[in-house]
């Protein structure tokens, strides 16, 4: 696959798990020559949401950090790349401290956290990474520490709880398997819904495209398992809903963070026009609504409103 469509996956990935704990910034600009960094992220101030959920996660983000996912081995080359965004980074927060005349210690400087789905032994060696087990799973590599960097060979993880949020973004069997870990979480886990749906989206946009790679066709296979389930969920909880009518509002307000989701990503706003359509399209039966996610990623703009916008009242 493409390193690009990974890109967009793995930044709008991340920045659903971590939206809610504090500040995400996706494509974030560098000041040097103009770089950017796939994840900029600052915790809240005063962070006192249990981290539990997010494993391995949320301890890496327990200081303000940059995450870079590869979808493939980075070479030498991109790994230094990396360390220069960090670089010029944490040269911006010591020139703002000086400015303000504060201090500011080792510790606040930003850390950078590399996600590849493998990495070689003689890649790891070359620049000096070494496991921390004492306090650290395997595949986790530290540089040493006046770098304020580490690698993740993803496929090198256990196969743990803790680990699941990094093992999405792996590869093969690796991301197969965390997706059948995702689907088995409880309906009630704080991350599940929304991360089920952005695999779903992210394997319905594949969907579009013409000549994939074998990768790519894999990659389809795999998130196809996560979009069965949502379909499935969708319909049962359309089974409910005469049972339940007080989870009414909650499942249309799950459709329509759906279709939001799935229409930004194809044409990056919503307008007043596209937002009637989703909040219409929100109250169709299970199977009419089903039928409208499988169809929307083939249709353009001007498709879309002619085909539902007839549905608005």
């Amino acid at each position: 696959m493409t390193r690009q469509p990974h890109d967009q996956f793995a930044k709008q990935y991340l920045a659903e798990l971590l939206a809610s704990l504090g500040q995400v910034e996706i494509s974030r600009e560098i000041i040097a020559e103009v770089q950017q960094a796939d994840i900029f992220f600052i915790p809240a101030p005063q962070l006192t949401t249990n981290l539990e959920p997010w494993g391995l996660l949320g301890r890496m983000v327990a200081t303000s950090c940059l995450l870079e996912p590869f979808r493939n081995q980075p070479s030498k080359t991109e790994i230094r790349s990396c360390l220069l965004k960090l670089f010029s980074l944490q040269s911006e927060f010591q020139r703002r401290a000086k400015r303000e005349d504060m201090e500011l210690p080792e510790t606040n400087l930003p850390q950078l956290w590399i996600l590849a789905t493998s990495a070689s032994t003689a890649l790891i060696e070359s620049f000096g990474a070494k496991l921390e087990l004492a306090n650290w799973p395997p595949g986790v590599y530290f540089f040493p520490p006046a770098y304020k960097t580490a690698i993740i060979s993803i496929n090198q993880l256990p196969p743990i709880p803790e680990t699941l949020w990094i093992r999405l973004l792996g590869k093969g069997k690796i991301q197969r398997q965390a997706i059948g870990e995702l689907i088995a979480l409880p309906p009630e886990h704080p991350l599940r819904g929304n991360i089920l749906e952005l695999i779903s989206i992210w394997r319905l946009n594949l969907e579009t495209q013409a000549n994939l790679t074998e990768d790519e066709r894999e990659l389809f296979m795999i998130l196809s398992t996560a979009f069965e389930k949502l379909r499935e969920e969708l319909l049962q909880q359309g089974r409910q809903e005469g049972r339940q009518e007080g989870r009414q509002e909650g499942i249309q307000q799950n459709r329509r963070e759906l279709l939001e989701s799935l229409l930004s990503t194809k044409f990056g706003t919503i307008d007043s026009t596209l937002a009637a359509i989703i909040e219409s399209l929100s109250q169709l039966p299970p199977a009419e609504f089903i039928n409208v996610v499988l169809a929307l990623p083939g249709l353009e703009r001007e498709q879309i409103i002619a085909r539902f916008g007839n549905t608005q009242n």
